[in-house]
């Protein structure tokens, strides 16, 4: 049984949607049960919405929140009992398998290090999300964890990626580039060009050279490698650009008649198409390099992104993501 400690007060719908979709992942799988983690009385009502097996569904009480507009390092010394810190210390103990929040980004990257501790060998942990692209999904790795990087954690990152996509995609040999702004080796801002050629002298990663963003929606590398303001423009941008063009296609449908009946024939495959670009059907982002594991999903998720937070953790425990990111670091970190 895999034991998931759930942000319950975390992000723009908590805890109506953080609870809901605690209730979806037990339902959709057996091996897992969720810690909510949170003002009780307040879950408790939501709780009470649902029809739920209650040996796997839990509440430890934390009566703090973290807002996201708090400085991360003074929340996480001064509210020890926020439901992030809570949750991140029952990681921490062994008595939960991970943690998942909507909440504080700067809290949780705080806490993550802080309380949860990385991964001996590893210098820096980052954020990195599924995005999905025409050739199903690739890792954006960092995307908001750590903005001034150095060439030694975007090679680690590189190997965290290749090792995550590996064994929780089942992506054999993926694909790792670096964000350029051109395809040649000799283009790019200092840290990339420094970056580069440690890269390309890996042998135990697929390094395919750099990859410029526009290449990125079609699939042009599995593991995407960049510094965190990068990647996290580059996230941003995607999810913007996605919610305004499907906006757009759906007002462009409801114009007259004709395009309405159009709209009829092909909404089939113009569901299926919009269901494999929706990111929160690719859970959270974990926070890689960490001695726990916890996932960071964002801060409007509703029910479904949370419960596929959940159902990702399963895959990272069975797959024992950690113990391979310790076999691939330490030996290179001891030689060095």
């Amino acid at each position: 049984m895999i034991k998931v400690a759930v942000d319950a007060m975390g992000g723009d719908y908590a805890p109506t949607e953080i609870v809901k979709g605690a209730i979806e992942a037990v339902s959709k799988k057996e091996q897992v049960s969720v810690i909510l983690v949170g003002q009780e009385d307040k879950i408790q009502k939501e709780l009470g919405k649902y029809s739920y097996p209650e040996d796997r569904v839990s509440v430890v009480h934390a009566s703090e929140v973290i807002e996201t507009e708090e400085p991360p390092v003074n929340a996480i010394r001064k509210k020890k009992d926020s439901s992030i810190v809570v949750g991140m210390n029952l990681v921490k103990r062994q008595e939960a398998d991970a943690f998942v929040s909507a909440g504080s980004s700067g809290a949780i990257l705080v806490g993550g290090q802080i309380i949860v501790g990385r991964i001996r060998g590893v210098e820096r942990p980052p954020l990195a999300p599924l995005i999905p692209t025409e050739k199903g999904v690739s890792l954006l790795i960092d995307c908001g964890a750590n903005v001034d990087a150095r060439p030694s954690h975007l090679v680690q990152f590189a190997r965290m990626g290749s090792i995550y996509m590996e064994h929780v995609i089942g992506m054999k040999h993926p694909r790792v580039a670096i964000v350029n702004i051109g395809a040649e080796e000799e283009k790019g801002n200092a840290l990339v060009k420094e970056t580069f050629p440690l890269l390309k002298a890996c042998t135990d990663i697929n390094f395919i050279g750099s990859i410029e963003a526009r290449e990125i929606p079609h699939g042009g590398a599995d593991v995407i490698v960049s510094e965190a303001f990068v990647g996290n423009v580059i996230l941003k941008l995607y999810e913007g650009v996605g919610a305004t063009l499907l906006g757009m296609v759906k007002a462009g449908l409801m114009t007259s008649l004709r395009s309405k009946i159009g709209a009829l024939l092909v909404k089939p495959a113009l569901k299926k198409t919009m269901k494999a670009f929706d990111a929160s059907q690719y859970g959270g982002a974990p926070l890689l390099g960490l001695k726990g594991l916890v996932v960071k999903t964002h801060g409007n998720s509703k029910s479904v992104e949370v419960c596929n937070s959940i159902i990702q953790c399963v895959t990272f425990k069975e797959q024992e993501i950690n113990e391979k990111i310790k076999e691939s670091l330490l030996p290179i970190k001891e030689q060095e």
